[in-house]
């Protein structure tokens, strides 16, 4: 499965799946909205992420799980 949002790279942020490339990972974006934050939270928190990135995270935490 592709995931073109989300890319892993084991020389950036020890090899964690992030979004898009940035230093925002996966499990930083899953895990807050583990918490009850919205997705507007987080991207409330992280201007520089779309909606789409914050689907990709879910959608990538699924298919991993």
């Amino acid at each position: 499965m592709t995931f073109e949002r989300i890319s892993v790279d084991p020389a950036h942020m020890g090899g964690l799946p992030c979004i898009r490339g940035m230093r925002v990972t996966v499990s930083a974006v899953v895990g807050q909205l583990a918490t009850g934050r919205s997705a507007e939270d987080v991207l409330a928190d992280y201007p520089y992420l779309e909606y789409a990135d914050v689907l990709a995270s879910l959608e990538y935490a699924t298919a991993a799980y």
